[in-house]
């Protein structure tokens, strides 16, 4: 019966150390990777290069803009800012902080970056998934920042452009 306890602990011990080594997440690795691609998209926005900035968001991936009516499915986006593409210059946006988190499988990355662009400093946020080995933007969200002291300030001008949406909204 010891034998049989004992044969049975090693094999518990073998399948979760087999277990928790298939979950463990190079993180240092993946930061790395996932800063790349996004410091990659955002300079494939700054030099309109269509295939290597749509090429980062997965199939079913959203785009969240800074005007609450934006808030695209990858194919709603594509159509919103090809002509900015065609033109030969969409966006340039440089990450000037970025934090970013795993799910404990590492298949899942969360991020917050906050941006130097011409709306002056901006959010990003945004969810990836690893597909077939490649991390790919699930959700993205663009906010534009507004300084604590200037809210009294700029309520106003959100107020003309947006009580009519807000209004929209609640009979929804």
């Amino acid at each position: 019966m010891k034998k049989l306890l004992l044969l049975l602990s090693v094999i518990t011990i073998t399948i979760s150390c087999i277990n928790n080594k298939e979950n463990t997440v190079d993180v240092t690795t993946e930061k790395e990777n996932i800063t790349q691609l996004l410091d990659d998209w955002h300079t494939a926005a700054a030099n309109a290069d269509y295939d290597g900035y749509f090429n980062k968001i997965a199939t079913d991936g959203y785009f969240l803009g800074t005007d609450a009516t934006e808030n695209w499915g990858k194919e709603a986006f594509i159509t919103f800012s090809k002509p900015y593409f065609d033109k030969g210059k969409a966006w340039d946006f440089k990450a000037v902080e970025r934090n970013i988190y795993f799910s404990k499988d590492g298949k899942i990355a969360w991020f917050d970056e906050l941006l130097d662009t011409h709306m002056k400093i901006c959010r990003g946020s945004g969810v990836l998934e690893k597909e077939n080995e490649e991390w790919k933007i699930k959700h993205y969200v663009l906010s534009m920042t507004v300084p604590n002291k200037v809210i009294k300030e700029i309520l106003p001008l959100k107020a003309t452009q947006e009580d009519k949406l807000l209004e929209e909204l609640k009979k929804q």
